[in-house]
């Protein structure tokens, strides 16, 4: 199965989540999650990298390297960032065929969407369908 290391990753993904029993918990870990991640570049805030359909501001850069799709994002807002965290540990490093074939099912098995506020989930549906647009716009260029 060609997508095995994207389940592989939020198997591990999940398992940072086991002592995280109640909705503040994961909160934290969300949070904890986002702070990790890699600097974001001044000059990618711009609007043709903001991800719309958000609560709060949230950008989103792809770039590809051994032929595998890679991401940076940033937001201010501690969730966006958490949450944006939880989707790049998930796909960056992987084909971008992985972001059409391998959802997300892990924020659905860490009841993670349960505690979203309806503009959140909007937010993060928003970030995955970029993710997947970018992933689609390769897989074009490619084909041409």
């Amino acid at each position: 199965m060609e997508y095995q290391s994207c389940l592989n990753k939020q198997e591990k993904l999940k398992t940072l989540f086991l002592n995280c029993t109640t909705q503040e918990k994961r909160y934290e870990k969300m949070i904890e999650l986002g702070h990790h991640l890699p600097p974001y570049p001044e000059n990618f805030k711009t609007p043709e990298y903001l991800v719309k359909g958000c609560q709060s501001l949230l950008y989103l850069k792809s770039y590809f390297k051994k032929n595998c799709i890679n991401f940076i994002a940033f937001s201010e807002a501690l969730i966006s960032a958490g949450l944006a965290a939880m989707l790049l540990s998930i796909y960056n490093e992987e084909k971008p065929e992985v972001l059409i074939k391998c959802p997300p099912i892990v924020l659905k098995e860490l009841k993670i969407l349960n505690y979203l506020s309806p503009s959140r989930s909007n937010g993060l549906r928003s970030l995955y369908l970029k993710m997947q647009k970018e992933a689609l716009n390769h897989l074009c260029q490619k084909s041409l």
